[in-house]
């Protein structure tokens, strides 16, 4: 048994000064041979560069031996046109190399000519590799440069990250903006192939109005990827919300990249869901403006819904094709008050101060002294306010309606569909609503759940919003209000596009030929803005395109950063809103009076006039759907019954 134990112990000891073969056995040293090889490996992955490098020295190896062979062995004919020497040789030899047709003209002996046809095949072998190798390398050069992977060499210019349907009107409204720039220029990285993006954007917009669109391909999570923009020296930066699962962790992680590295241009993101809207701002920080998409949508539906034509308004002032929203600074009005200042520009709508902090307040109240506040404007471009006209046109005191406006009366409310949007709007719903409004929801898909309200009494009905039997069972003409929303979490784009299109048909037949005053206010929702034009056919009021307008929006946040005060003011419940409301509540019927005489009538009632909405009947309603903002002051207006007067107030 002791014998045993000291032989295991014997065999154990010299186990253990053996190398262990699974635990860091000894490696024999690599031979020159697999030297050579991991060398010659490591030489080929440098590319087309190194293989053609490769492809010269084994030419030129290749017309030296046989050169050095025909030297020696005395085997070159001796003609008078032979070039003599180891030179001429060696001239010969090469043009046989890559001439095959040389060969043809030989003379001598057969073991020359064999020579050199030996010589011509090799270097046909070598030439073809040569063409191979030079044919691959461009077309590697050109899916390179068709990737987009060039710095760009831009400054002063506007860079999109991301890709979706909003970048189109995004890219339109910039060359709009643009047009009063030196050669402006626009960046877009999104992980599309950089042709196709070209294309696409060639086919959507016709006229970039000398605005140059540059695309690239990639990440903008990557640094790398990024950095071919040239963020740095952008004037702005708009991150979209692009799709997918989670697309806020993406927006979140692409302003992380933008921000690492401290100060830098602007940025404007649009976030998807309100919970990671601080989170955005907190990685964003100041440079960083971020647009809530779901309640910016949501807040726009309600109060286009509340009156008919408001979605013309804010799509005139939110794009840059027509007036839009500045800031403006005018000494000479100093000494005044905010309701002198209405009816000073001819072409220009003042419509609120700014502090000296940045604080913005639209529809101040009239006896406000401007003082060192800047005036809010609306006008035609920015290049204008300068020189702005003053308006000698002159209110008419005894056209002005000084009678007392009824008060509000409670609204009767239909929602048709349902999608995230939702529970925003029935909540935006109840904070204008009157105590005793109603709302009835008929949807299809999506399970409602309808927050707490103040005003609103909600009853929930299941049914197809675009089947005309379950609408009959509502009397549409008795609703202040219908609002069709669209199935955007339960189909694709174009089906839910259609179920509203077909539930905005059966609309117009159910309320028919009445007239705007006697029908219900109908607001649509539509996914796709091609959809827009077909939505029309429908007697629509107002079509809310949900990523057309937050593209609007965000066009204007990147050229100013600033009005995304004036935005939260125009679309918040505890702001300034914008109201079409009766003319005649404002000005006496008969003769025309001028637009001046209007802005005074509405500055009386505490209210900041915009424009003004003709009846259907008139020439023009067919403009803007008759929406006129920001009119000169001595344009005369004929009042009648169906026309709206656009103001700023407070409820």
């Amino acid at each position: 048994m002791g014998q045993t134990g000291r032989q295991l112990r014997q065999r154990t000891v010299k186990q253990m000064k053996q190398p262990n073969t699974r635990q860091g056995k000894a490696r024999p040293e690599p031979s020159g041979g697999a030297k050579l090889r991991y060398w010659f490996d490591g030489t080929m992955a440098r590319g087309t560069s190194a293989l053609v490098a490769w492809l010269a020295i084994v030419t030129l190896v290749l017309i030296v031996l046989f050169t050095l062979f025909v030297t020696v062995t005395g085997m070159e004919p001796g003609t008078e046109n032979a070039k003599g020497g180891f030179l001429g040789q060696l001239l010969a030899t090469f043009f046989h190399a890559l001439d095959p047709g040389t060969v043809a003209g030989d003379s001598g002996t057969w073991r020359f000519i064999v020579t050199m046809l030996v010589l011509t095949v090799a270097g046909l072998f070598i030439v073809s590799a040569l063409i191979g190798v030079i044919a691959t390398g461009i077309d590697d050069k050109l899916a390179e440069l068709r990737r987009g992977r060039s710095l760009v060499i831009e400054k002063d210019h506007t860079v999109i990250l991301g890709w979706s349907d909003s970048v189109f009107a995004v890219v339109r409204e910039l060359s709009i903006a643009n047009e009063s720039r030196r050669k402006p220029a626009i960046v877009i990285l999104a992980e599309e192939d950089k042709v196709d993006m070209e294309e696409r954007i060639r086919e959507k917009i016709d006229d970039l109005r000398g605005t140059r669109v540059v695309c690239r391909t990639g990440s903008a999570l990557d640094l790398g990827d990024l950095a071919l923009t040239n963020h740095g020296q952008a004037r702005s930066i708009i991150v979209l919300s692009p799709g997918g699962d989670e697309p806020d962790s993406e927006v979140i992680k692409t302003l992380l990249a933008l921000t690492h590295e401290g100060d830098g241009p602007h940025i404007v993101a649009e976030i998807q869901d309100p919970q990671n809207l601080e989170a955005a701002r907190l990685v964003g920080g100041d440079r960083t403006v971020v647009v809530d998409k779901r309640e910016t949508i949501a807040r726009l539906i309600v109060q286009t819904s509340r009156q008919s034509g408001a979605a013309a308004v804010y799509t005139e002032l939110f794009d840059f094709d027509g007036d839009e929203i500045y800031f403006h600074s005018d000494a000479s009005l100093a000494a005044g008050t905010y309701g002198e200042a209405l009816t000073v520009y001819e072409a220009a709508s003042v419509i609120g101060l700014v502090s000296p902090d940045g604080a913005v307040e639209l529809n101040p109240a009239m006896e406000t002294v401007v003082g060192d506040h800047e005036l809010v404007v609306v006008a035609e471009d920015d290049s204008v306010l300068a020189s702005a006209a003053r308006s000698s046109a002159v209110a008419d005191p005894s056209r002005i309606n000084t009678a007392p406006v009824a008060p509000e009366a409670p609204s009767k409310v239909l929602m048709l569909g349902w999608n995230e949007r939702a529970a925003t709007v029935v909540r935006e719903l109840d904070e204008y609503a009157e105590t005793g409004s109603t709302l009835e929801i008929l949807t299809e898909f999506g399970t409602p759940d309808v927050p707490e309200l103040e005003h609103l009494s909600v009853t929930v009905t299941r049914g197809r919003t675009s089947d005309r039997a379950t609408l009959d069972r509502f009397a549409i003409a008795e609703y202040d209000q219908v609002i069709v929303l669209c199935y955007s979490d339960e189909l694709p784009v174009q089906r839910a596009d259609a179920r509203t299109l077909v539930t905005l048909l059966h609309l117009r037949e159910i309320v028919g030929d009445r007239a705007k005053g006697d029908r219900p206010s109908v607001v649509s929702e539509m996914l796709d803005d091609r959809n827009r034009a077909l939505a029309q056919v429908a007697h629509v009021d107002d079509v809310i395109v949900s990523d057309e307008i937050l593209s609007l929006i965000l066009s204007q946040l990147s050229e100013n950063a600033r009005l995304e005060a004036v935005f939260q003011d125009l679309l918040d419940a505890d702001g300034a809103e914008i109201y079409l409301r009766p003319a005649r509540d404002y000005v006496l019927p008969g003769e025309p009076v001028t637009y001046a005489t209007i802005v005074a009538a509405a500055s009386r009632r505490g209210e900041t006039a915009l424009g003004y909405r003709v009846s259907a009947d008139s020439d023009d309603a067919e403009a803007g759907f008759g929406v006129h903002v920001n009119p000169a002051k001595s344009a005369r207006f004929a009042v009648e019954p169906a026309d709206r007067v656009v103001v700023l107030a407070e409820d």
